[in-house]
């Protein structure tokens, strides 16, 4: 089938989403007829979130880079999964490593183009972070109940399962959209029909329509400060649309309102950075006027990721991650299966954490282009042993009863073997562990997982307010010294829905 017949077929095969019952407005088009209380930067996993719970008091302006989601089958049928990284809803990159990434760039960001995979946090790590248990639960459960469900497993996943509790990833939790050491089936945006439930959905479902203004294809190029105060004080932004035409949006004149920066891990430091916040040095060799120095950008971490694709003897049925195995190691195992007609499945492993991190540095002073990211990938030797350990249960994995039917005696194995000669447990361990040591670094990839890059007590406050400045917070991945859970996007929309709440009651009783 030829690339017009593929497009053809999927258009044809896929019904669209219905049209988001939320007016959304195009950024040539837009009218800001007042100020703002909270003007958001990033309609992304958290910004969603987060403009959903202030609107329910507040004036709000929600500024997001891409377009909509919506009626594209490529970013919302489970099938077309692959293809969506085609779509102008992602904007890939490559780190200085060389190894290729993606951003979202569409309502909803990185949930309206990923796996859709749902895991809290755990409690030791929501402790972390500093935020109040319960109330963390009450948040979850606010988005869980709107876009997210636990799904019925196919015959790949259920054997998928069923292997890694064979192997010793056990306990079997079950199904749970909690996390603990064990194999379990999480939770899915993805509906019954194969239809995503991006975070977007949160707007549609909860959003007050009267306060909240939604603009798409606005790209903020700078925050605008008020620096002849005690401190540079945020009085709003400067944002450019399709036609190159510059915006400006103002907060009200009120000590309480604030710009907050949900534009990602990677786009909330260099939006800093163009503003004039982070490091000096680096701000002066780019001709940017320094407001503040801060290690803005500096210990951006990605958890390393390893996968095999892996045929398959028997059908496997299309979907994308619906299993974990979360080892007591720092290893996540996980799988998708039939996805764009793959006769098979991808199974990959990554790493808890990571300890390893690099920086985003300024490269084009056109903010629309991707700056400069290093993410080190497996510098600290640690997270290089967490790998190996998560191919070693892979491997396990591959020769179990529970997957035969999904696998074939010729299939090449990490350490080197083939899966019908299952020689492994004739060689010594060090050996074995050498030879995966040397996979992991010839094929480390991304599970786009971004975190790190304007961390708590170094960029921002226990409250994630810009040290150093007023009326300016950051709310998304960033902040964050670690990721949270198997897969971080729960959390981070969890926490959009946390920091809203806590802005809300702390205004509202002040």
């Amino acid at each position: 089938m030829g690339i017009l017949g593929l497009f053809f077929a999927v258009f044809i095969a896929c019904a669209a989403a219905a049209e988001f019952p939320f007016p959304l407005q195009e950024a040539h088009n837009v009218e800001l007829t007042q100020d703002y209380d909270y003007i958001i930067v990033g309609g992304g996993a958290t910004g969603c979130a987060l403009a959903a719970t202030l609107s329910e008091n507040f004036r709000v302006l929600l500024l997001e880079r891409g377009g909509s989601p919506y009626n594209n089958p490529l970013l919302m049928r489970v099938e077309n999964f692959f293809l969506g990284f085609l779509d102008d809803g992602a904007q890939n990159f490559v780190t200085t490593e060389g190894v290729a990434n993606a951003r979202g760039r569409v309502l909803g960001g990185g949930s309206s183009i990923n796996a859709g995979f749902w895991d809290r946090a755990p409690a030791s790590e929501i402790a972390q972070l500093g935020l109040d248990p319960v109330k963390a639960n009450t948040s979850y459960t606010w988005a869980e109940n709107a876009i997210v469900s636990l799904p019925v497993l196919g015959p790949f996943q259920s054997a998928f399962h069923k292997g890694l509790v064979e192997v010793g990833v056990t306990p079997d939790l079950g199904a749970t959209y909690e996390h603990f050491v064990g194999t379990k089936t999480g939770g899915s945006l993805y509906d019954s029909n194969g239809q995503r439930r991006p975070s977007s959905n949160l707007i549609a479902a909860y959003a007050n329509a009267t306060n909240l203004q939604v603009v798409l294809h606005a790209t903020v190029t700078k925050v605008q400060f008020d620096d002849g105060l005690s401190k540079p004080t945020a009085i709003g932004v400067e944002f450019v649309d399709e036609l190159g035409q510059i915006h400006a949006a103002f907060l009200k004149a009120d000590e309480r309102s604030e710009v907050i920066l949900s534009a990602s891990a990677i786009g909330t430091p260099h939006l800093l950075m163009m503003s004039g916040v982070g490091p000096a040095e680096h701000l002066k060799q780019k001709g940017i006027p320094v407001i503040l120095d801060l290690p803005v950008g500096k210990n951006i971490a990605d958890n390393p990721a390893t996968r095999l694709y892996v045929p398959s003897m028997s059908p496997v049925e299309p979907a994308l991650v619906q299993v974990a195995g979360i080892t007591p190691f720092g290893s996540y195992i996980e799988a998708l299966s039939g996805v764009q007609n793959l006769q098979g499945s991808v199974i990959f492993q990554k790493v808890v954490g990571p300890k390893s991190t690099g920086e985003v540095l300024i490269d084009s002073m056109d903010i629309r282009q991707n700056p400069s990211v290093t993410f080190n990938y497996y510098k600290d030797p640690e997270d290089l042993q967490i790998c190996v350990g998560g191919l070693n249960v892979i491997e396990e994995l591959l020769l179990s009863k529970s997957m035969t039917p999904f696998v074939n005696g010729m299939q090449a194995m990490p350490s080197g073997n083939i899966l019908g000669l299952p020689i492994r447990k004739f060689y010594p361990k060090e050996m074995i562990d050498m030879a995966l040591g040397a996979y992991c670094k010839a094929n480390v990839g991304t599970m786009w997982h971004y975190h790190g890059s304007c961390r708590v007590g170094q960029v921002v406050d226990a409250q994630f307010k810009v040290l150093g400045t007023e009326q300016l917070r950051i709310v998304d991945g960033s902040v964050f010294d670690f990721c949270p859970g198997t897969n971080p996007q729960a959390t981070f929309i969890m926490t959009g829905r946390y920091m809203g709440v806590e802005i809300t009651s702390r205004r509202l009783t002040s």
